[in-house]
């Protein structure tokens, strides 16, 4: 487990209508759900009340690229999230590409018998602690953090 930073993280699933959050241990062994959260003006305040109970060392927000890992209006959509949740935290935040991580959450759901419909309010926990797992795992077989550190503009409040 070389070059693997402890602490909590907070994985963000980024939607348009949800966001999905979850957490691991600081050991970095396990992704969890914590909840889904609606997208409305007040969804990054209610990230930095959830960061504030968990303390985390860093978000980790997916950045849905296409296969081609082109960017999309989603992808600008995700960024722009990213900056608002680390300019009102102060909490590093790391976008990481997220590619299939819905698909493989609506997979998972699927296959333990819960149909799309039914599945609709945790897709977004699942498709987070799919993208937060696949971060983890990525800084503890290469030792290097996943993904892109936001970069928070100088003139920001």
């Amino acid at each position: 487990m070389t070059g693997f930073r402890r602490g909590v993280r907070l994985g963000i699933d980024v939607g348009r209508a949800r966001v999905g959050v979850a957490r691991c241990d600081p050991d970095g062994m396990l992704a969890v759900p914590v909840e889904t959260v609606p997208r409305d003006a007040r969804s990054v305040d209610r990230l930095a009340e959830i960061a504030s109970e968990y303390e985390p060392l860093e978000f980790v927000v997916g950045l849905p690229v296409n296969l081609r890992g082109s960017d999309t209006a989603s992808t600008t959509d995700a960024r722009d999230f990213a900056v608002s949740l680390a300019t009102r935290t102060g909490i590093p935040v790391r976008l990481v590409d997220e590619r299939l991580s819905t698909v493989t959450a609506h997979a998972a759901l699927r296959s333990s018998g819960r149909t799309q419909k039914n599945s609709r309010s945790i897709v977004d926990q699942v498709a987070a602690v799919v993208l937060l797992q696949q971060a983890i795992d990525t800084e503890k077989s290469t030792g290097n953090p996943p993904g892109a550190t936001v970069p928070l503009d100088e003139e920001s409040p």
